[in-house]
């Protein structure tokens, strides 16, 4: 039986794109509105992103904020010049398994997953045990034999107590969840690390809180702190650590060559000497009114920053369970 042959990579026939030493106009090119002003593939100079069916190269990049990726198929054997696709119905690779967009899974006996256009929104499973309130100042997450879910229980100096308050039934708890779940529960993931350590990057999360109760992905801004500003200098003498670095000054953000109609003062999470790394602590999400040159304007979420905490135990990006722990204060450390 005649096997057939697999087209080699021919690459003696490649046109070279990039040069080095990097050579770039003095100043960046404007991008129409709407299209985002990126680095360039050789990692030299600013370029205006290749759009749906443009050609692209290893230095004309596609307008990944869109979901654009440069398409080869066309180019063989060289592979050098493409046309910028779409990408539709990305799938997901959680712990070095793949999963295909749409597809729901369970990682663990605590999470339920689904696959959402590259992206993976997990639900807790454990839900049914709520930690207690003020009346208990000293709760506590315990492992019960034979059960896959943590239970809460209140522990003082003289016995453990049960999560409940005696004056409250488990009937009555019962109840409560029940109206709480009503015919949705309604759940929305913690919202990603952002995409970039500094600049402007992309959040995204997954929540079901809309009228058809279904699980959608949603993106937001981000930006740790900027990149061309060296925030060592302002650690004071005999300190290690900066955790959040503020401009004196405000600013106008910009993306895509579109300009913030504010302006703000934004604080950025600092930097350390040592080992550690500084990441958000409290932040909040706010929406940001963007006007471009001679076009229509638009709104994008932007995670807000208030506080930031250096830590020696960076966290692992790709943890997606990190953010889901539950603890009766959470909402107020990050919302």
């Amino acid at each position: 039986m005649p096997q057939t042959s697999v087209p080699v990579e021919d690459t003696s026939s490649r046109p070279q794109f990039c040069k080095w030493p990097c050579e770039c106009p003095p100043t960046p090119p404007r991008c129409p509105p709407g299209i985002s002003l990126i680095t360039d593939g050789c990692e030299c100079c600013k370029m205006c992103a290749q759009q749906l069916g443009d050609n692209c190269t290893e230095a004309a990049t596609c307008d990944s904020h869109r979901g654009l990726y440069c398409d080869y198929s066309g180019d063989r054997p060289r592979y050098a010049i493409g046309v910028c696709a779409q990408m539709v119905g990305v799938g997901c690779v959680l712990d070095g398994v793949r999963y295909r967009n749409g597809q729901s899974f369970q990682p663990n006996c605590k999470f339920n997953c689904t696959c959402i256009n590259g992206a993976v929104g997990c639900i807790p499973l454990c839900i049914n045990s709520r930690p207690p309130r003020l009346w208990c100042p000293n709760p506590k997450r315990i492992k019960m034999a034979g059960r896959c879910c943590e239970q809460w229980i209140c522990e003082d100096s003289k016995k453990p107590r049960k999560t409940l308050p005696r004056h409250i039934s488990p009937s009555a708890s019962e109840g409560d969840i029940e109206s709480w779940q009503k015919n949705c529960i309604v759940h929305t993931s913690s919202w990603s690390p952002c995409s970039r350590s500094c600049g402007m990057g992309i959040s995204i999360r997954i929540s079901n809180n809309n009228e058809q109760c279904q699980l959608s992905k949603e993106s937001r801004l981000c930006n740790l702190r900027p990149c061309e500003a060296n925030i060592t200098q302002y650690i004071k003498p005999g300190k290690k650590c900066l955790a959040v670095y503020q401009p004196q000054l405000p600013v106008n953000l910009t993306i895509s060559g579109c300009m913030s109609t504010n302006s703000y003062k934004p604080k950025y999470c600092g930097s350390c000497t040592d080992n550690r790394c500084c990441t958000p602590y409290k932040s909040k999400t706010i929406i940001v009114n963007f006007q471009c040159p001679d076009g229509p304007g638009f709104s994008w979420k932007l995670m807000w920053i208030n506080a930031c905490f250096c830590n020696l135990s960076c966290r692992n990006p790709n943890d997606i369970f990190a953010d889901l722990e539950q603890y009766h204060d959470y909402t107020e450390i990050a919302n």
